[in-house]
């Protein structure tokens, strides 16, 4: 759950954001970006031998320090989870027209979809955690598939010097100079791929055992993935670095390949 939590449309979407702005760096700005969220994982994991309540950041806050911090810790989390989830689910649908070759970009198209998606998820929901695992089980097996394959896949004759000359329609460098503000940047975008961790004890009444589960599930997770991710980003730049940074496609990682066939594997992974 917790893998699945995390592994998500970030890796899937971010990698081209990122590396446009630090070209050969990104894979390094993964694992920047894995070092923080390591330290908030440390602490959620912390937290959970404590609290085995539903509720997550909710309960830990509330137990901690009253109604009055709860309350807004909820409040903050229903907005954040909002915002977060709608483009999530934004990129479900838009990825999903894709691999049926419908027009990602059309308002309708992708309305219907989400629209869809959400009575999909709301089934799933009612009929109880049964069927959430299998799907959950599955869904890990195709993204963690899906990012193996393009790890174990790699192609010669890679320039990521040729990062530095490419240019936006104004002629300015594509890629920024490096500086503070860039790195930041960066490193947000890239810690968005991590997210999704503190969101796992929301159900922790469901769990079994979480005061022992969850304080050992959190940081491995966060390890696996963070192991994942700089494998990903350093092979995914190493195939095809102007295709990362220039794709427009709904699934960035996709476009590295010339292969249709692991095309498809990636974006029906994603």
């Amino acid at each position: 759950l917790t893998i699945n939590s995390i592994i998500g449309t970030g890796i899937f979407l971010s990698p081209g954001a990122v590396a446009k702005l630090v070209g050969d760096k990104a894979a390094t700005i993964y694992l920047a970006a894995a070092v923080f969220a390591a330290v908030l994982a440390v602490t959620f994991a912390a937290a959970s031998k404590y609290v085995v309540k539903s509720g997550a950041a909710y309960a830990y806050s509330k137990a901690a320090f009253g109604d009055e911090v709860g309350s807004y810790v909820g409040i903050t989390r229903v907005v954040s989870a909002s915002i977060a989830w709608g483009v999530m689910a934004t990129g479900v649908v838009k990825t999903t027209l894709s691999i049926f070759g419908q027009d990602s970009s059309n308002v309708k198209n992708v309305t219907i979809g989400f629209i869809t998606l959400m009575f999909v998820l709301l089934i799933i929901n009612l009929i109880g955690t049964k069927l959430l695992t299998l799907i959950s089980n599955i869904s890990t097996i195709g993204k963690i598939g899906a990012l193996g394959i393009t790890i174990l896949v790699f192609s010669d004759g890679a320039n990521l010097q040729g990062l530095t000359l490419l240019k936006d329609a104004e002629g300015n460098n594509l890629i920024p100079e490096f500086t503070t503000s860039v790195f930041v940047t960066a490193l947000v975008g890239a810690f968005y791929a991590f997210t999704g961790f503190e969101s796992v004890a929301s159900g922790s009444a469901d769990m079994e055992k979480p005061e022992k589960n969850l304080p050992r599930a959190i940081p491995l997770a966060i390890a696996i993935i963070a192991a994942i991710y700089f494998g990903i980003v350093f092979v995914s730049m190493y195939i095809d670095p102007v295709a990362m940074v220039t794709s427009k496609d709904p699934v960035v990682l996709a476009s590295v390949f010339k292969n249709q066939l692991l095309q498809k594997i990636i974006v029906i992974g994603a």
